[in-house]
């Protein structure tokens, strides 16, 4: 029986990582172009931003991800211009994955109030693997119920993958509101550790759509300040055979913020097959020139104690007086 258990724990971190799915952060409305590059550049300003999250932590199989950003805009040449840098750390296995990419979006006016955003970013990945945390196929004595202290699986000499990545988005917005597509690892660059391997890491669609609402326009909000204003967003994914749908609303104040949100799984393809995956609860403070974000998910799968998921985010815009009329969502 242990045997059993080791061999089917080896084969889920080798399945999870030569097949790997993308980081999805529950605060992708702060960060938005962490999803969609046609979003970079959007505020029309210099801006810069930090998104770390931490997954699962009192799990041995703890993941903590970091989305660091900075992107400016040319308004002569009606263009945004992003730099990303993404990090993904697993405690068990020691995998990590590092990816550094560029970004750029232009600006098409279809009225005088609506935009469409072509995008395209390009970037290079690495990621590393410490198998010497996994038992492997030829450490394994049935026989005996042992497990052999050497392997000589060929994995265990190709711990590191480098490969060039290219992804594309576009966005139509207003000043409240937007919709965007993107599809990211267009080239499905191969991230197979075997030397002779061939593992295409799947393509990644998103669509989303956000819109938001001056409260006053719609009720009476005596009990609030009269700049009260509600965004709501949905935001679909699909990867490889696992597709999920985000929704969230929430209300931003003059100096704060705060909602809920929901992760949700259509096609119920996880191991216990639920819908509803994670309630997320976030809040945050803006205040001139800074926003700082934080947000929880509670996980209502069967999954057990997980610790839950808990994201950190910060921001800082350089010339907030630049573009009056410029989206500023949260």
């Amino acid at each position: 029986m242990k045997v059993r258990i080791i061999f089917l724990l080896s084969s889920f971190f080798y399945t999870v990582v030569s097949s790997a799915q993308d980081t999805v952060f529950t605060q992708y409305f702060m960060v938005p172009q962490v999803l969609n590059p046609g979003f970079t550049g959007i505020m029309e300003t210099t801006n810069i931003g930090l998104l770390h999250r931490t997954q699962w932590p009192e799990l041995d199989l703890r993941i903590d991800s970091d989305f660091l950003y900075a992107y400016t805009w040319n308004e002569d040449l009606n263009s945004g211009f992003g730099v990303n840098f993404l990090s993904e750390r697993e405690s068990f296995t020691d995998y990590k994955f590092f990816e550094g990419s560029l970004s750029y979006a232009y600006r098409v006016a279809l009225t005088d109030e609506w935009y469409f955003r072509p995008a395209i970013e390009v970037g290079f990945g690495y990621k590393s693997y410490g198998f010497q945390n996994l038992v492997l196929g030829d450490q394994i004595n049935i026989g005996s119920g042992t497990i052999n202290p050497g392997t000589i699986d060929p994995l265990v000499y190709n711990k590191n993958v480098n490969f060039f990545d290219v992804s594309a988005g576009m966005l139509i917005n207003n000043e409240k509101g937007w919709f965007g597509l993107a599809l990211k690892h267009i080239n499905k660059p191969n991230i197979s550790f075997e030397k002779e391997g061939n593992v295409p890491l799947d393509r990644f669609f998103t669509a989303n759509v956000g819109y938001e609402f001056h409260i006053a326009d719609y009720v009476d909000i005596i009990s609030m300040p009269y700049e009260t204003r509600l965004l709501a967003t949905v935001n679909y994914m699909s990867q490889g055979s696992f597709d999920r749908v985000d929704l969230g609303t929430g209300l931003i104040f003059d100096k704060y913020f705060f909602g809920v949100g929901a992760s949700t799984n259509p096609s119920k393809d996880t191991p216990g097959g639920d819908f509803l995956i994670s309630v997320n609860l976030f809040g945050g403070l803006q205040f001139e020139k800074f926003k700082i974000g934080y947000s929880y998910d509670f996980n209502t799968t069967n999954i057990g104690r997980t610790g839950g998921v808990y994201e950190l985010s910060f921001m800082y815009i350089f010339d907030t007086n630049k573009c009056y009329s410029c989206p500023n969502y949260y």
